[in-house]
C-alpha cells in the first residue's frame, strides 16, 4: 500500500474522531464504532492469516462493544469495561485456534496478530472517553494536529531512517504549537504528547514496510486505522494523569 494512501486514509479517519468534540456524543460513538469494525474486518486481510471472516468478527465486536459502552456507561470510568472486552476478546481468539485445530498452518501468527488486532480495536473506545471526560477539544487537538503531521510526513516516498526522525521531531514541535493556539497545556506536556504521537505512527509505518503490498481494500483501510484507533487508549489516559 502507498504511503500516500495510508495517510489520507488515517488523517480522514482522525478528523471524523474530533469531530465528535464538535458535533456530539452519538456523532463520536458512531463514528468509533464504525471505524473499530471497518478496523476488526480488515486486519486479518492486512496479515493474511486464517480464519478471516471469524477473527474479524471478534475483532469487530470487540471495537464495537467497547466504543459503545464508553458512550452508554452512567459510571466516571469511562473505560471500565474495556478490559473486561479485551479480555473476552483474547478468549475468543484462543477459541477459534482451539476449533482450528492442532497443525494448522500459521497458527502461531494468528494467535499474535488477532491479539494485537483486539487490543487495537479496544483502544478506539478512548476516542469516546475523552470526548466525555473533556467536554472540549483543547487536549485532543494537540494529539491530533501532531498525529496529521506525522502522517503528512508518512507520506513522502523516503527511506524509514530519515523519514522516523522527522515525523517525531515535527510532532514534537506541533505538540507545543498547538497548545498555545488552543489549549491551556503547558509546553512540555504537549512535546511529550508529540513525541509519543511520532513514536506511535513511525511505528506502524514501519509495520507496513515490513509487511509489503496489502493485499486488498480491507487490508488497506486496516493498516492506515491501526495508528490513529491505538491513539484512542492514549488519548484518555494521558489527559486523566494530566488534569487529576
Amino acid at each position: 500500500m502507498k504511503s500516500s494512501i495510508a495517510g489520507l486514509i488515517g488523517i480522514i479517519a482522525l478528523a471524523l474522531l474530533v469531530a465528535g468534540h464538535f458535533l456530539g456524543l452519538g456523532w463520536a460513538m458512531g463514528v468509533s464504532i464504525a471505524l473499530a469494525v471497518a478496523f476488526g474486518y480488515g486486519w486479518p486481510h492486512y496479515l493474511n492469516i486464517p480464519a478471516k471472516k471469524t477473527l474479524g468478527t471478534v475483532l469487530a465486536l470487540t471495537g464495537g462493544a467497547a466504543a459503545l459502552t464508553a458512550g452508554l456507561t452512567v459510571n466516571s470510568d469511562y473505560l471500565a469495561w474495556t478490559p473486561i472486552y479485551l479480555a473476552l476478546g483474547f478468549g475468543a481468539v484462543m477459541v477459534v485456534q482451539l476449533i482450528r485445530g492442532t497443525g494448522q498452518k500459521r497458527r502461531l501468527e494468528s494467535t499474535l496478530g488477532a491479539g494485537a488486532g483486539v487490543a487495537i480495536a479496544g483502544f478506539a473506545c478512548g476516542w469516546v472517553g475523552s470526548f466525555r471526560f473533556l467536554g472540549e477539544p483543547g487536549m485532543t487537538l494537540i494529539i491530533a494536529i501532531s498525529t496529521a503531521v506525522a502522517l503528512l510526513v508518512g507520506m513522502v516516498n523516503w527511506p524509514d531512517r530519515v523519514l522516523a526522525p522527522l515525523a517525531i521531531v515535527l510532532a514534537t514541535l506541533a505538540g507545543p504549537l498547538v497548545a498555545l493556539l488552543f489549549s491551556d497545556v503547558r509546553i512540555v506536556p504537549a512535546a511529550i504528547l508529540g513525541l509519543l504521537v511520532g513514536a506511535v505512527i513511525t511505528s506502524f509505518r514501519r509495520l507496513r514496510t515490513l509487511t509489503g503490498p496489502t493485499r486488498n481494500l480491507l487490508g488497506m483501510v486496516a493498516a492506515a486505522l491501526a495508528p490513529v484507533l491505538s491513539l484512542g487508549a492514549l488519548v484518555y489516559f494521558v489527559e486523566k494523569m494530566l488534569l487529576h
